[in-house]
């Protein structure tokens, strides 16, 4: 990746991921450059410089919907509540039957932009 991106302008930083099956499992970046993360699931929260530690691990998992509104799990709702208080709209569902099966709403989501008019 640094290869294809560096020549590109892009900043390339490795991130180990060791507690987690991979990096979209342990942390999530908002528009704003803010890396939302639950500390037991992140190996180097310091590698982020605006790192935000929630307080539930499904905490760290949202679908941007587009504005402020984030689409993330119900079992969140401490994270739900902080993220309402910094201006974002969280939209709860119900998917703990994935959670099981660590499932979250970022792997159950594939987003489509400008397919459909």
């Amino acid at each position: 990746m640094r290869a294809a991106f560096e020549p590109l302008g892009a900043r390339v930083v490795a991130v180990p991921v060791s507690k987690v099956l991979h990096l979209k499992s342990a942390v999530t970046a908002l528009p704003d450059g803010t890396v939302l993360g639950h500390i037991p699931m992140t190996d180097a929260p310091s590698l982020f410089p605006r790192f935000l530690p929630v307080p539930e691990p499904s905490g760290a998992h949202v679908v941007l919907l587009g504005g402020s509104k984030l689409l993330m799990a119900a079992s969140a709702p401490k994270t739900a509540d902080l993220l309402a208080d910094l201006g974002h709209e969280p939209v709860l569902v119900d998917i703990g039957e994935f959670e099981k099966l660590e499932g979250c709403v970022t792997c159950l989501s594939v987003r489509l932009r400008g397919l459909y008019a």
